[in-house]
């Protein structure tokens, strides 16, 4: 199965975490970043194909 998402799409997903960095939940894990650029790589490594 090929996963596809537009970048975004998936910086909707961090929400502040209120201390400066955010909070970004993929397939129902939470992450914690401190860079919304880091969402890239976190869905890269669930088998997502990052759209432009």
């Amino acid at each position: 199965m090929v996963k596809t998402a537009t970048f975004e799409a998936l910086l909707e997903d961090a929400v502040p975490d209120g201390k400066g960095g955010y909070i970004f939940t993929l397939e129902g894990k939470s992450y914690t970043l401190k860079d919304k650029d880091e969402v890239r790589g976190i869905a890269e490594s669930h088998g997502y194909i990052i759209i432009y």
